[in-house]
């Protein structure tokens, strides 16, 4: 089995790998550092990506003519909406693509065929931002984010209604992927928060502050589950494995 983190090759490993009959891609979680209720910790969106990274590397092993490593992730991103709660930590738009564009450019010039960009932190500023590194680089570098259409309708009913921040659809992931970060005790006194993101996003409020989301969550993170979260996970890769292949022009 190959190794799936790219930090754990070495020179010599990943010489072998890149030498090998299978392309190799690379995969690229993103998240942010914001504030995700009081049961979810601030680096919630990058772990779920690298939840998805990791199913996509297994996905990947069972057939086909790649195979995937996953490369250090990117842990800051345009956290604008969070302002005002401890925690939120974001960087300029133009600082991110710039930076993601130049671990894009550093990783192909390895020898990697393509490199996928796994990002679930969905703050419309930050996904353009990504979106931005994909202008000059089309076939060698995809996004794979469930905001597109495409990918949104095969997840679930409460991520479809925009009140998904840290609620059940984000919770019950945290539980299948990183159980020991979920806040049990308190996550089941928490009450629904029916909050469209996407609709108050839409209407221009910008902020948690200003939809009404006093403990930075929308949904119903009291009824996560880890079986709905194992599904989720297996959505996710898929969705980055249909990415992959939909920019190579493989089948």
């Amino acid at each position: 089995m190959t190794e799936k983190f790219l930090a754990r090759h070495t020179t010599a490993s990943l010489f072998m790998l890149l030498g090998g009959k299978r392309a190799v891609v690379a995969l690229v979680p993103i998240g942010s550092t914001e504030p995700h209720g009081p049961h979810l910790g601030l680096g919630t969106d990058v772990l779920i990506s690298a939840a998805a990274c990791v199913r996509a590397v297994e996905l990947f092993e069972k057939k086909g003519p790649l195979v995937a490593v996953i490369a250090p992730a990117v842990s800051y991103g345009v956290t604008d909406c969070a302002v005002g709660f401890p925690g939120a930590v974001s960087i300029p738009a133009p600082v991110l693509t710039a930076y993601v564009a130049a671990i894009c450019d550093g990783l192909l010039a390895q020898g990697l065929r393509h490199v996928c960009l796994v990002n679930n932190h969905l703050e419309p500023a930050h996904d353009a931002a990504v979106r931005a590194v994909v202008a000059s680089r089309e076939g060698k570098v995809s996004v794979a984010c469930p905001l597109t259409r495409k990918w949104a309708k095969t997840l679930s009913a409460e991520f479809k209604s925009g009140a998904c921040h840290a609620g059940q659809y984000e919770t019950s992931i945290m539980m299948a992927a990183a159980p020991e970060l979920v806040d049990e005790t308190t996550r089941a006194t928490l009450q629904p928060v029916p909050i469209s993101l996407s609709d108050k996003l839409a209407a221009g409020v910008t902020t948690f502050t200003a939809m009404g989301m006093e403990l930075a969550y929308a949904g119903d993170p009291a009824a996560a589950s880890v079986e709905e979260g194992e599904h989720l996970i297996q959505r996710l890769a898929e969705m980055v494995v249909g990415e992959i292949r939909e920019a190579l022009g493989l089948p």
